[in-house]
């Protein structure tokens, strides 16, 4: 009986934690489930990335349709280089927007939305096409370019490279808006 008894505290319990957890929401903008909630986390200093004023590491890596792209062809040209993942929430709430700058501004600036820690490429595949997603989409299959070169280590990650080919501001970690990316589009040079 004790037992039993035992075992039904326990679970209101961690019912009662549960419930707490899920449901009731911190109003502090600082809080890490805020941050989460926003696409943002709190990073350790050895997961800085590419420092504004470096030049951005090369690479080349295939679209969906099986073009390679290299970063290092598009010196010349402000690029926006976005991580990013389908099973991601605060990436798929970024997607429609980029496809909307995209829409507007592909002859002034390109975006290359780098697609990483993706258990299955094909539910990349699925979701660019489920959505009518135009602008290049990139394969990263083993998460080499945004995890370890990048950083890219919350998604998404995104860094704003200038004609010069440098990093030249800091990089967003979480979803962008159009207003944002149009607004990145005109401080880069």
């Amino acid at each position: 009986m004790n037992k039993r008894i035992f075992g039904v505290i326990l679970l209101l319990v961690l019912g009662g934690i549960f419930a707490y957890n899920a449901f009731i929401k911190n109003d502090d903008p600082t809080s890490l489930n805020n941050q989460m909630d926003q696409g943002g986390v709190i990073m350790p200093e050895e997961a800085a990335g590419i420092a504004v004023g470096e030049q951005a590491p090369d690479f080349e890596l295939s679209t969906l349709e099986g073009e390679k792209i290299r970063l290092s062809d598009l010196e010349g040209q402000k690029v926006i280089l976005n991580f990013w993942a389908s099973w991601c929430p605060p990436c798929k709430k970024e997607m429609p927007e980029m496809q909307s700058f995209y829409e507007a501004y592909h002859e002034e600036i390109v975006i290359l939305a780098v697609n990483t820690a993706e258990k299955n490429p094909d539910n990349a595949k699925k979701f660019v096409e489920e959505n009518g997603f135009t602008f290049p989409i990139l394969i990263d299959d083993d998460s080499k370019i945004g995890g370890d070169i990048y950083k890219a280590l919350a998604l998404p990650t995104t860094y704003f490279i200038g004609t010069d080919g440098k990093i030249q501001l800091e990089r967003k970690i979480g979803p962008m808006t159009f207003d944002e990316m149009v607004d990145i589009k005109n401080k880069l040079k």
